[in-house]
């Protein structure tokens, strides 16, 4: 094999271009501090590391999403609050006015001060977030869920916004207000009691329940009854067809429960024969509504009777279901809270753990690659040193 001069300039060129080349390359990973700066260092670590910053910025912006739904639901959970505050004012100022010393003029105090909280009552339900989006319109959040005409008006819808907190972890960030403030049973949630028009009597439905509603759901079967009093000391339970179920007697001077098919219902005062009161499944009401019928009932004009006692009765069992429903609303918004929580730390985790393994695949050592630089830097030396050798290096010089 021949080896001309012209050849071995070309092996230490070509030497000497490789240790720049390789210098250069670790020149850029210390100054970069990654040992990945493009795909061909490590094709296999590059698609890992691509994998892991993708994991770090989806877990990123989960905690971005919980940020912002913590934030909704802190907001829905406060209007709840007032709402609540608001409701049991209510609650308060329609027990004063069921007491018997009241007169049509403070009956008329109290409902005016009621028709204020209804107002307020309307504002929290049409509340806003820090976005400007309602809080309770649904997914129509730039339209205002509740108006006020002629009555008010649910316009939302019954959609929830939901956020991706974490891999699989879908958390609404709100409630249609069609749930909140609308769609409320009326009665104890199962029946309601209302007296008829009719009655001349004094005699005043209380409390209504459902007797072992989990050991015999089947008691009450949903139907329409009435409780006709054939006598002020007697009464006949009847059907829709007028066909009597059950009777008994009724002592009006310490009042009395009347009770049939898991249903139970608690009376005072003296009725009068052929008094009616009438019984059927819970509808839906929504709370402005409740707030309305109580209202009028204290404007009505010589109050103060079993009539308006028995109205008042009926709107007070809805009333409490509002308050209950939204206790329930609450007690759901916590938790979506606590869930979010929870998520976040997770997602603290994860991020923590994507970052260590995103630093194990990409991160330079800077000991094994100042190392490294040291003996890069004297193979080039060397390389040079040796070109320079040869390069200046004839046949001539070796013949005498």
């Amino acid at each position: 094999m021949r080896v001309s001069t012209s050849w071995m300039q070309q092996q230490s060129v070509g030497s000497m271009m490789d240790r720049q080349s390789e210098l250069s390359d670790l020149n850029i990973q210390l100054s970069t501090g990654k040992r990945i700066n493009q795909p061909s260092d490590d094709p296999v670590g590059a698609a890992r590391a691509l994998d892991l910053t993708h994991l770090t910025a989806d877990a990123a912006q989960y905690q971005r999403n919980i940020t912002s739904a913590n934030a909704r639901l802190g907001l829905e959970d406060q209007t709840l609050s007032n709402v609540t505050n608001v409701l049991g004012r209510v609650r308060t100022l329609l027990l004063q006015a069921a007491n018997g010393s009241q007169t049509d003029a403070t009956r008329g105090d109290i409902a005016a001060e009621m028709a204020q909280l209804r107002q307020q009552l309307l504002g929290q339900a049409n509340s806003k977030d820090g976005q400007g989006d309602y809080l309770f319109a649904g997914n129509r959040t730039g339209t205002m869920p509740f108006v006020s005409q002629n009555g008010v008006s649910y316009v939302g819808d019954d959609g929830q916004r939901m956020v991706a907190a974490g891999p699989g972890l879908q958390v609404a960030t709100g409630d249609p207000g069609s749930t909140v403030f609308a769609d409320i049973p009326t009665g104890n949630g199962t029946f309601a009691v209302s007296a008829s028009a009719a009655n001349t009597g004094s005699a005043v439905a209380g409390a209504s329940s459902v007797s072992n509603p989990n050991a015999n759901p089947s008691a009450w079967d949903g139907g329409s009854y009435r409780i006709v009093f054939t006598a002020a000391n007697a009464y006949e339970v009847r059907d829709g067809a007028g066909t009597v179920l059950d009777s008994g007697s009724y002592d009006a001077s310490r009042g009395g429960s009347v009770g049939f098919r898991g249903a139970q219902v608690a009376f005072s005062g003296a009725p009068a024969a052929g008094d009616e009161f009438l019984l059927g499944a819970s509808a839906k009401q929504d709370v402005f509504t409740t707030l309305d019928n109580i209202i009028k009932a204290l404007r009505t004009p010589n109050g103060g009777g079993a009539p308006m006692q028995n109205d008042i009765n009926t709107q007070f069992a809805s009333l409490d279901q509002a308050i209950d429903n939204i206790s329930r609303t609450r007690g759901m918004v916590g938790a979506r809270m606590n869930a979010l929580d929870q998520q976040s730390g997770l997602n603290d985790d994860l991020t923590l753990q994507y970052k260590s393994a995103l630093s194990n695949v990409q991160d330079l050592n800077y000991y094994d690659a100042i190392s490294q630089l040291g003996a890069q830097t004297t193979a080039l030396q060397a390389a040079q040193q040796t070109f320079t050798k040869i390069q200046g290096s004839k046949l001539f010089d070796y013949l005498r």
